[in-house]
Parts: structure tokens; C-alpha cells; sequence
């Protein structure tokens, strides 16, 4: 993002995808990228909102995840860290920016499609952080099909179900045994939930699922007093990306949308800035889109 102080040409301030899409292995490292995406390094700047706060963030080495790291840690909160073992490069980047903003930083490698290992994530943020009191389940896969339901493979849904649907379920499960009055959960749903892309089928279900379960879960919570609500991203330059869409899907994504370009992570992380802080206390079972323009 470029200088926020500064009105700004939405259409134009962020550039345009231009990453070969078979230069990375699904789900893409960061480092690999031709053009990193913008997750606020230089940009964000904090105002306490979030002072003494511990969060979890899944998927938190890259992309949107490492951009709510960030603006998370110069909020004030301290932040556990959810990935893949073979991200661990780029967790260990997250981890320096939340510390450069002098908040505690902690790395819970493993993968989410285990529930057991689920449960230990959990248990090790609480342990690591001294507590919890946000969650925020961003972490998703997806394999861009062009032959539709006819090239979606077991093992693609099995992979797409489990990392975007059944960890929310259980890391959401294990996590109520410790989030306070006052908790929040946030998780990451898309603009895929309303209006699916006939490649993205399987992905697109599990996000329409996970705006569902957001609405249900904050009306189960809400007199323990846990607010639920989702951030609905548009097409969002993330290593993802260009490791699992084809060239020229590349090229275009994101011109579809009204300011006509992709967003960049940066943009994300004042939504969940603001279901994570006080000034949103009076909203639960909500999702805020940044898409772009495109109606949700």
C-alpha cells in the first residue's frame, strides 16, 4: 500500500499481477514470487488498538495471514503463528516484523488437516502467548479446475474440505475452552461464497460454508459473550495465486473488479483490525467484503 496519508487513485495505487503461474508449487512461497505482494511492511502504522491482546492467526507465514500478523503486532497484540513446515521461511519473515514491532511472536508449524494436530496448535498458542483472545481462521487451499467437477479429484476435495472447513471447525472447537468474555473470532470466507467461479467449485463451497457456520457460531457464542464475524476478500495477490491458476488466469486476475486490479494483503487488515478491537463490540454473526467493487 502506498503512503495512507496521501489521497490515493484506488484504480491505480497497487500494480497489476505479472507472475508466471508455473513458477511456484501450490501453495507458494513468498520469496518465490517475481512480485511479493504488499502486506503492509512499510505501510501500517498502529494506534494500540489491540494493546495486551494474544492472537492466533492460521496461514500466518504469507499473504493475508502475514498481513494481519503485522498490523496485529503494531496494534500491540502478540501473535502465534499457524503453517506448513515447508513454509517456514516465510513464517520466519512474519515473525521478524511482529518482533521489529516489538510484540511476542510464536512459530506452530504443522498442518491443519489433522485434527490432532489441531488441538495441539491451540494448546500451544495458549501456552506460548499466556492465553487467548482472538482466533482467526484464515488458512485455505484451492486448485483452480478447468474441467470443473470432472477434474476435481478425492484427494483434491479431501485436501480443499479439511484445510478450509473441518480445521475451522476444530481449532474453533479447542479454542472456546479458552477465548474469555470479550473473545473474538474472525475467520477468512470469500467473495467465492456468493459468487462462485465454475474452476473453484470445491473452494467456493467451503467458503460459502464458512459464512454460514460465521452467522450460526456468533449466535451460539453470543451469550458467552464471544463475538464471530468473517472478512470476505476479493481476488487478493497472495503466493496462492500464481502457484494454482494458470497463466493467463494470472495475468487477469482481478480486472474484473470495479477499481478494475487485484487487491493487495495490506488492504485486508484493517477489516480484521476492527472485528479484533473494541470498536466493534456491538458486532457479531457479520462479514465485511473488500472485494474491489464486486457485490457480495
Amino acid at each position: 500500500m502506498s503512503d495512507q496519508t496521501a489521497p490515493q487513485d484506488p484504480t491505480t495505487q497497487e500494480p497489476r499481477p505479472k507472475q508466471p503461474a508455473d513458477d511456484l508449487e501450490p501453495p507458494g512461497r513468498t520469496a518465490e514470487m517475481s512480485q511479493e505482494p504488499d502486506h503492509g511492511e512499510t505501510t501500517y502504522a498502529g494506534s494500540g488498538r489491540l494493546d495486551g491482546k494474544k492472537a492466533l492467526v492460521t496461514g500466518g507465514d504469507s499473504g493475508i495471514g502475514r498481513a494481519v500478523a503485522i498490523a496485529f503486532a503494531r496494534e500491540g497484540a502478540d501473535v502465534a503463528i499457524s503453517y506448513l513446515p515447508e513454509e517456514e521461511d516465510d513464517a520466519r519473515t512474519t515473525a521478524r516484523w511482529v518482533e521489529d514491532a516489538g510484540r511476542r511472536a510464536v512459530l506452530l508449524p504443522g498442518d491443519i488437516q489433522d485434527e490432532a494436530f489441531c488441538h495441539r496448535l491451540v494448546e500451544d498458542a495458549v501456552s506460548g502467548l499466556g492465553g487467548l483472545d482472538v482466533l482467526v481462521n484464515n488458512a485455505a487451499y484451492q486448485m483452480a479446475q478447468d474441467d470443473g467437477l470432472r477434474g476435481i479429484t478425492t484427494e483434491q476435495l479431501d485436501r480443499v474440505l479439511k484445510t478450509n472447513l473441518y480445521a475451522l471447525f476444530w481449532i474453533t472447537r479447542a479454542a472456546l475452552d479458552h477465548l474469555p468474555r470479550g473473545g473474538s473470532i474472525i475467520n477468512t470466507t470469500s467473495i467465492q461464497a456468493s459468487d462462485p467461479s465454475p474452476p473453484l467449485l470445491d473452494y467456493a463451497a467451503t467458503k460459502a460454508a464458512i459464512l454460514n457456520v460465521t452467522r450460526g457460531l456468533a449466535q451460539q457464542l453470543a451469550e458467552e459473550g464471544i463475538r464471530v464475524n468473517a472478512v470476505a476478500p476479493g481476488p487478493i495477490w497472495t503466493p496462492l495465486i500464481p502457484a494454482t491458476m494458470p497463466d493467463e488466469k494470472v495475468e487477469q486476475f482481478g480486472g474484473d473488479t470495479p477499481l478494475g486490479r487485484a487487491g493487495q494483503p495490506a488492504e485486508l487488515a484493517p477489516a480484521y483490525v476492527f472485528f479484533a478491537s473494541q470498536e466493534s463490540s456491538y458486532v457479531t454473526g457479520e462479514h465485511l467484503a473488500v472485494t474491489g467493487g464486486r457485490l457480495f
